[in-house]
């Protein structure tokens, strides 16, 4: 295979971009090489929004075909919610050909070394950034997510969040020298002396198990860290979220290709409707990486049962935020209620359960009750969607009927403090959108304690009285330890309060944001700079990103010689 990218050239074009990442998430500071803005993408050139646009309408109908080994059929179906039928088709794979073909290359991959598999990783996302306004309508149309938040969420956080994977899984494998001379004094004797090499070796395939409502954000950091780190990558996206991981694909073994490299390093993994591939590939001896988003009931199946693979899971959790007292009123309520209502609530680390005691709590504009408090939070949430044009640029669209039916279900669960509502998509006249539903219960009544202790997800929240601050620090704990969590918040003006829910948070390992009246919210993070889950507890068994998410992808194997 003649290479028309050489690795020299990748290390001097993005060299500077990984040595920059590795800085970032050493400091922790704010960093990114992708712009948030789509008009950063170029007005007139490759990468303007109306040819992305004409790129992704150009996609439909049409039938991607990657050239991958052992493909037996094709399939598709993929729906968006905003009610267009896409109809676009992928390779069906016979796993028996496709697997042993994708371990063919892991030697060269293996023996190019972490560099080379780095560099050539950040050509792989420089490629997709090029093609960001394309990514987001594909993201857009099986995620639901209104364009701007498929443009920044499937875009460039996306991409930080692979690029941020590289860099963790780079400074992994070179903190072993490649070599060492090793000499070991004896006295009046000569000295025992060895040469001893060290080489970063694979697991085997990785197979990425890819989620419907954030196919790249969550699927870029399991794809990448395996790839980086010499594993091949076989991805199987979620029925409903193909298009993004299967454009994905199709870069990645472009680059592979051009960089001689063998582009069944990385592959697709579809399935006809119902085939349900996912637990037969799990299983499989070839399959040594598994990285998992979605419901605990699969995630605990696979941890269970992929027992020769190491297993990555993010699952449900239950997300709470504890509100005391607050300095800040007005900004309170309008993070919240931002916070409740972007992408309809479908997001893993979206606030469920507001902890609120029932006498009521402190704040600059004086005392409130537990009523006022809640009905001041549906109010901010109805001004903030009040406008239907706003509205569907913050909810975007329903994702699945499961969601739906759930959030349908909420309003009968207790008293309801703020009524969902349809809003019409001029656009889109297919699309279920609907506003949130706030539902009252009592932290008290062992019948509410089945509905809050369980995810609701979906544009669902509970405001949950309690009796005191200590009681709902305690419910706190609880929650986080037997369900698990994401994210947590806290509204507190007290540092007793304060100490408390830190101290929870550090003993039930749960990223806790503080006071937050903003612009940034507990359901947004940065990559570089925060990390998504912590993997302490029942929400996620791994954090994004962090060492041990990329340490265990890899062994260190060593080679000793007489000197």
């Amino acid at each position: 295979m003649t290479a028309e990218l050489t690795v020299h050239e990748l290390i001097a074009k993005h060299r500077p971009t990984l040595d920059q990442a590795l800085e970032a998430i050493r400091t922790r500071a704010y960093w990114s090489p992708h712009p948030e803005h789509p008009k950063a993408y170029g007005e007139h050139g490759s990468l303007d929004a109306a040819v992305g646009k004409a790129a992704f309408d150009a996609l439909l109908g049409t039938r991607i075909d990657l050239g991958q080994p052992g493909t037996d059929d094709w399939t598709g179906g993929e729906v968006s919610p905003y009610g267009i039928e896409l109809g676009v088709t992928y390779p069906h794979a016979d796993v028996d050909t496709l697997l042993p073909a994708m371990r063919a290359g892991q030697r060269a991959w293996r023996d190019a070394g972490a560099e080379a598999r780095a560099v050539v990783c950040l050509e792989i996302l420089k490629r997709i950034s090029d093609r960001t306004h394309e990514f987001a309508h594909a993201v857009m149309h099986t995620s639901g997510q209104a364009f701007m938040m498929a443009f920044q969420a499937g875009g460039p956080h996306a991409q930080d969040r692979g690029l941020e994977a590289v860099a963790y899984s780079y400074a992994e494998q070179v903190r072993t020298p490649d070599t060492a001379e090793w000499s070991k004094p004896q006295g009046k004797r000569d000295p025992l002396a060895l040469t001893k090499t060290f080489t970063p070796v694979p697991r085997g395939v990785a197979l990425v198990i890819g989620c419907n409502t954030f196919p790249t954000w969550n699927g870029y950091p399991g794809l990448f860290a395996s790839l980086a780190t010499g594993n091949a990558v076989l991805v199987k996206p979620h029925p409903r979220a193909v298009l993004p991981l299967a454009l994905t694909v199709q870069v990645a073994r472009q680059v592979l290709a051009e960089a001689g490299f063998d582009p069944n390093l990385v592959a697709l993994a579809t399935e006809h409707p119902g085939e349900g591939i996912a637990k037969t590939l799990a299983t499989r001896p070839e399959i040594k990486i598994i990285d998992y988003t979605g419901s605990t009931a699969f995630g605990d199946w696979l941890e269970a049962n992929a027992r020769q693979a190491q297993v990555y899971t993010e699952k449900a959790g239950v997300n709470t935020v504890l509100i005391e007292s607050t300095g800040n009123y007005k900004g309170m309520l309008a993070n919240l209620a931002f916070s409740l209502s972007l992408y309809s609530g479908q997001m893993c680390t979206t606030p469920q359960n507001l902890l609120i005691p029932r006498d009521g709590i402190r704040t600059d504009e004086g005392p409130k009750t537990y009523e006022e408090v809640v009905a001041d939070i549906a109010r901010a949430v109805d001004g903030l969607l009040g406008d239907d044009t706003r509205a569907n640029a913050l909810l975007g669209a329903i994702v699945n009927p499961d969601v739906k039916a759930r959030l349908e279900a909420a309003a009968g669960l207790g008293e309801v403090a703020l009524a969902s509502r349809e809003i019409a998509n001029p656009e889109f006249p297919g699309a279920v959108v609907r506003t949130p539903v706030i539902v009252k219960l009592d932290g008290a009544k062992p019948d509410d304690e089945a509905a809050y202790m369980s995810e609701c997800f979906g544009p669902v929240s509970f405001a949950v009285a309690v009796d005191s601050a200590a009681d709902a620090v305690e419910l706190l704990r609880r929650t986080v330890r037997d369900k698990g969590a994401m994210t947590v918040g806290a509204y507190t003006v007290d540092a007793d309060v304060e100490r408390a829910v830190e101290e929870v948070c550090l003993e039930e390992a749960a990223q806790l944001s503080l006071n937050l009246v903003g612009g940034v919210y507990v359901n947004q993070t940065a990559a570089f700079s925060d990390f998504h889950g912590s993997g302490g507890n029942p929400a996620a068994n791994a954090a994004l990103c962090d060492g041990a998410f990329v340490a265990n992808r890899f062994r260190v194997i060593e080679v000793r010689r007489e000197a």
